[in-house]
């Protein structure tokens, strides 16, 4: 391990395993001035040697003044972070393409208020955030999800330019925080029928049950189930409208990878399977999902698609 990560693991290392709130101290703290307080500070180098040269007491007084109102506004700088309690939260998977989002909680435990903090996150967007007294406040860092699988919240920068923006201090946080990014979905038709199986006789999509509304046709639908009348009003623009009945057996279908096209690439195939089962969810199709060495028998509800959705997103070829 080199000089330079030795020293950040020292500097920047979380409390424990990186899920304890952690308190700011002294020693995780940076400050230096900004481009603002170095002007500031040259404009007081002039303005003293102009005192001395003309043996002004005001203008001496004057230097000295601001000089000390500096020094002030560095102290508060310092405080406006110093104590500051993070927390780490919780966040909610995603899409490929989307913005994660990572919750840290920050608390302040101060009878005076923390203003103007400044979190960013490594090619993340920058989140302006206060905290009252006595009180938390809740941030949602947002980070973009460019690949599918396990994505670890980049180091965040803390940051604080308050009260005069003369001095800038910041901290580097590191809490162990990931986010699951499920594959990109491509909308597609589900499986034709001759490729699923139903439970019972019926598919629903006839007899007596109670009429839930339209879907497009597929090869294998029967003719006799084509809402000929519906789909005439379309002139023929769209394809053949079949009626769908609730009630009835429930349709199980087996969504299998090697339904996928083989001359798709490995995350296109992926894809195309996480747009049939939010689809086969959203129909309230019983479904399973069967990827090359793992198999999910078919069910249906949020935890099953959070399962399906979490096995496409963890696949390895």
């Amino acid at each position: 391990m080199g000089i330079v990560a030795t020293l950040q693991q020292k500097l920047f290392r979380w409390q424990s395993d990186g899920t304890a709130p952690l308190r700011l101290g002294q020693r995780r703290i940076f400050i230096i001035p900004t481009r603002g307080g170095l002007l500031f500070a040259l404009a007081l180098v002039v303005m003293l040697l102009g005192a001395i040269n003309y043996t002004l007491a005001l203008g001496h007084a004057l230097v000295f003044l601001l000089a000390g109102l500096g020094i002030i506004g560095m102290v508060h700088t310092f405080r406006n972070l110093y104590g500051l309690i993070i927390t780490p939260g919780r966040s909610e998977p995603v899409f490929t393409g989307e913005m994660a989002h990572f919750q840290l909680t920050l608390g302040n435990d101060r009878p005076s208020a923390r203003l103007a903090l400044e979190l960013e996150a490594e090619n993340g967007q920058t989140v302006i955030a206060a905290v009252n007294p006595q009180e938390s406040a809740k941030i949602s860092l947002p980070v973009s999800a460019r690949k599918r699988g396990w994505l670890a919240l980049p180091r965040v920068r803390l940051a604080t330019r308050y009260p005069l923006g003369l001095f800038v201090a910041w901290s580097y946080l590191q809490p162990a925080m990931r986010c699951l990014v499920y594959p990109q979905p491509i909308n597609s038709p589900l499986p034709a029928p001759s490729s699923a199986t139903t439970s019972g006789e019926r598919s629903g999509d006839g007899g007596q049950e109670d009429f839930a509304g339209f879907r497009e046709r597929q090869p294998a639908d029967s003719p006799r189930h084509v809402a000929w009348k519906a789909s005439a009003r379309d002139a023929g623009e769209r394809p053949l409208l079949v009626k769908q009945f609730a009630g009835g057996a429930q349709v199980e279908m087996q969504l299998e990878w090697a339904l996928t096209d083989p001359a798709l690439a490995l995350e296109s195939r992926l894809s195309q399977l996480t747009g049939w089962v939010l689809t086969a969810e959203a129909a309230g199709c019983s479904y399973g999902l069967r990827l090359p060495g793992q198999e999910i028998l078919p069910n249906t509800g949020d935890a099953h698609q959070r399962r399906c959705l979490e096995a496409l997103a963890l696949f390895q070829a």
